[in-house]
């Protein structure tokens, strides 16, 4: 933080004493940080747009998935590149409710998914329940993947 003020306060000194000198250079650097930030947003905006177009379902199945792991996902990639990696978190609703009924713990688990999904592909999985506040039981919950991050191919 100290360095930071300590630069900035010497670059408006450099820029005061010599204009001609200085002008030019924090110009062409204010231009390469425009354009790097410009690229941070472009890359966000184009990832942030694929996860959305994921489609991921999430359902309490104990027939259907093992005991420790009784919720079945659905994960759909319907972009036009493979998906390389995914993380999410799992939140639990009860019917029309906004509050989150799923603890998110130190101990939960960490959900990932299959690594690289081709475009188009279809992929699932049981997977274990995150821990739940007492006194709700979740056949009686929606599940939803919240918190998104990936990765895609180029």
């Amino acid at each position: 933080m100290l360095i930071g003020i300590f630069l900035i306060i010497s670059w408006i000194v450099l820029l005061v004493r010599y204009p001609s000198k200085a002008l030019p250079i924090s110009g062409a650097a204010l231009f390469a940080l425009a354009l790097l930030s410009l690229w941070v947003i472009m890359s966000d905006t184009r990832e942030a747009h694929r996860l959305a177009r994921l489609e991921m379902r999430i359902a309490y199945d104990p027939q259907g998935c093992p005991g420790d792991r009784p919720l079945r996902l659905n994960l759909n990639n319907g972009n036009s590149v493979p998906m390389l990696e995914l993380q999410w978190q799992i939140a639990a609703y009860a019917p029309g409710q906004t509050v989150n009924l799923a603890e998110n713990l130190y101990t939960a688990p960490r959900y990932r998914g299959p690594g690289e999904l081709q475009a188009g592909a279809d992929w699932q999985d049981c997977l274990p329940l995150p821990p739940l506040r007492p006194g709700y039981r979740p056949q009686t919950l929606e599940f939803r993947a919240e918190r998104l991050q990936g990765s895609f191919s180029k």
